[in-house]
């Protein structure tokens, strides 16, 4: 049984919270150079590439300040289509996004890296803003130990307080109870402690325990993961109504024509729309869990044989290799891939950028990226996820993971040059992440009432899931 611990200041040991290979890894000196663009230099060079893009708007979205979406991380696929036309299109966009401990340091005296950044621009400077309940501060997990103990103790360090680090799994024993809207947590003891505010990083249906309202502030709400941050559904919907509220700055959100509301016995007719090559999405999955890669009628049976907990999909078009990519409306967009290694092989990989907002505009926090265990060939693969899945997760049993770090690929002077992306595909790629935690956020704002309650009928209507809405959690008791 997973207890709470009490993290005491002064307890940040580097080699607790990093990877072992991200610990004494040297930042690439390009990725360094990006993450020092200021946001004037980082738009007069974007306009600069993109003259049809307005430059105020892009300031206006480089400096918004996020409601309830505080941070959050997208998976990019930088793509190309046989004419040349390369892009980074978005495949998903986490809240409570994992990042931090695959970083290396900006500065040798970086010792929190980017568990400093987050906590000390966003999340303090966040609980300041607000009204809230006398208690204390907590971080609260479900997964990722390694991340969550190193917001802990780095919280812990720059507030001179004892900090309570929760344990919160879904169908465990929960140590977290509320008290008129006040988060509570039990001690070994048996004692309540009053919690003011929580930074979660809670992943796995954080909804069903976890509520949209409550005195005690939560960084990020769950409101922001049914708005988008953990459900794929709502989050191309967020996409698509954002990108009509900027049409006219020259800026979008590029995403895989995605088909929504798509019921099981749907999917082989929007399968065979694809060409007979698509992806299929449980919506309200992660870490890896829940996405089917469809290239043959083998792979499809496999998928349709298959019990699900939730009523409704998303299909989306497939990236591949060129030779067995989807037909999408916009084309035949196929992975640009690493560059070559010493046998020949090119990989898929993607790109996590993580962001947070501040009281001076978004800022990057977090970069690495991920390879596919196989490499890229011409022919079909036998089994397609193994070229296509770039995902680290591994769930090896009820709330048990692991991550697979030999195919973490760092921001390093090692890693980095495998990637084959440049200072201009980075700007494109934190543009893109920003722009799809604003669709998140704005789609949250419209799911809460002038009285700040949540808007079931509205949410309804855009995801009409019974499954999921007899889980969502709407106010603290």
């Amino acid at each position: 049984m997973r207890s709470v611990e009490i993290i005491e200041p002064d307890n940040f040991e580097q080699e607790n919270h990093f990877y072992p290979k991200a610990l004494n890894a040297q930042l690439h000196a390009l990725v360094s150079h990006f993450l020092n663009l200021d946001h004037e230099r980082l738009i007069k060079r974007y306009i600069h590439l993109n003259p049809q893009v307005d430059a105020d708007a892009l300031r206006d979205i480089l400096t918004y300040q996020s409601k309830h979406f505080h941070w959050g991380g997208a998976d990019l696929f930088y793509v190309t289509t046989e004419m040349g036309n390369r892009k980074m299109v978005v495949l998903e966009t986490n809240s409570c996004p994992s990042g931090q401990k695959s970083m290396p340091a900006r500065t040798d005296a970086d010792e929190h890296r980017g568990y400093r950044y987050l906590i000390e621009n966003s999340f303090l400077p966040a609980v300041k803003k607000k009204r809230l309940p006398k208690g204390a501060l907590a971080v609260i997990y479900d997964k990722n130990y390694m991340e969550t103990s190193g917001y802990a103790a780095t919280l812990a360090d720059l507030t001179g307080e004892d900090v309570f680090l929760i344990p919160h799994f879904d169908n465990e024993e929960q140590k977290i109870t509320y008290e008129k809207g006040v988060m509570q947590v039990e001690d070994e003891k048996g004692k309540k402690h009053p919690i003011r505010a929580a930074f979660r990083y809670v992943t796995q249906k954080p909804w069903n325990r976890i509520p949209i309202n409550s005195k005690t502030f939560i960084y990020n709400s769950t409101l922001v993961c049914l708005s988008g941050g953990r459900n794929k559904l709502l989050a191309n919907k967020a996409y698509e109504l954002y990108n009509s509220e900027i049409a006219g700055s020259g800026l979008k959100i590029n995403m895989p024509e995605t088909i929504k509301d798509v019921s099981k016995l749907e999917v082989p007719l929007w399968v065979q729309r694809f060409g007979g090559k698509a992806v299929v999405k449980d919506p309200y999955s992660n870490a890896g869990q829940g996405v089917f890669t469809i290239t043959s009628k083998k792979e499809l049976e496999a998928f349709m044989g298959g019990d699900y907990q939730y009523d409704q999909f998303i299909v989306q078009s497939l990236i591949g290799h060129y030779e067995w990519s989807s037909n999408s409306q916009e084309g035949k967009f196929y992975h640009v891939g690493t560059v070559p290694n010493k046998k020949g092989n090119i990989f898929i990989s993607d790109l996590r950028v993580m962001v947070y907002s501040s009281p001076k505009g978004f800022f990057p926090c977090a970069i690495y990226a991920r390879r596919a265990r196989t490499p890229l060939e011409a022919t079909l693969p036998e089994n397609s996820w193994e070229v296509l899945g770039t995902n680290l997760s591994v769930k090896v049993g009820e709330n048990k993971w692991d991550s697979d770090t030999s195919r973490l690929m760092l921001m390093d002077r090692k890693d980095f040059n495998a990637l084959g992306v440049g200072t201009d595909d980075l700007i494109e790629a934190y543009i893109q992440t920003i722009l799809t935690v604003i669709a998140i956020d704005k789609m949250a704002l419209n799911l809460i009432n002038k009285k700040g309650q949540f808007r079931m009928k509205l949410f309804k209507s855009l995801d009409n899931d019974d499954s999921l809405l007899n889980e969502i959690l709407l106010g603290a008791e």
